[in-house]
């Protein structure tokens, strides 16, 4: 369970993920070593998954951003594995999620124009296994993209 230093800490962290630990252990009013330990102890918890950079796709050329609403053919017992096994491996494909409903799989497709989503479509999402059905929905504009946790 976290208490609330950890809570305190981790709240900062999500402001502030570059920030040194000395600088987060200031802002908690813990010594730096304290907070060392403390967030030490939340990654081999599995509590922080993880430091990542976050690349603005569009400043490399990625114009386009369409999701990809996926019904898959069920009758074959392994077609959720198939399907993300290769799925994956489509560079442009930049999100896979799964659902229960009528729409198995969502995919988040980046390209860089309308003529390279057609080429990335055509090559390499409809060779895709056991797709019975796709709606396309192109993305106009992300409202809001959050990670932090309401701690």
């Amino acid at each position: 369970m976290l208490d609330d230093v950890d809570r305190r800490i981790l709240r900062q962290y999500q402001a502030a993920p570059d920030a040194s630990v000395a600088e987060i252990a200031e802002r908690c009013a813990l010594t730096a070593a304290s907070c060392w330990r403390r967030l030490e102890k939340l990654e081999s918890n599995g509590v922080i998954l993880g430091h990542e950079a976050v690349v603005d796709w569009q400043a490399l050329g990625f114009a386009v951003e369409v999701s990809l609403r996926i019904t898959l053919d069920k009758t074959q017992t392994t077609a959720f594995d198939e399907f993300i096994a290769k799925a994956r491996n489509v560079a442009e494909v930049l999100e896979i999620q799964t659902f229960l409903g009528k729409v198995d799989v969502r995919l988040s497709v980046i390209a860089r124009d309308m003529a390279h989503y057609q080429e990335v479509y055509r090559a390499h999402i409809l060779t895709l296994p056991h797709i019975a059905d796709i709606e396309a929905l192109m993305h106009i504009a992300r409202i809001k993209t959050d990670e932090a946790l309401p701690i």
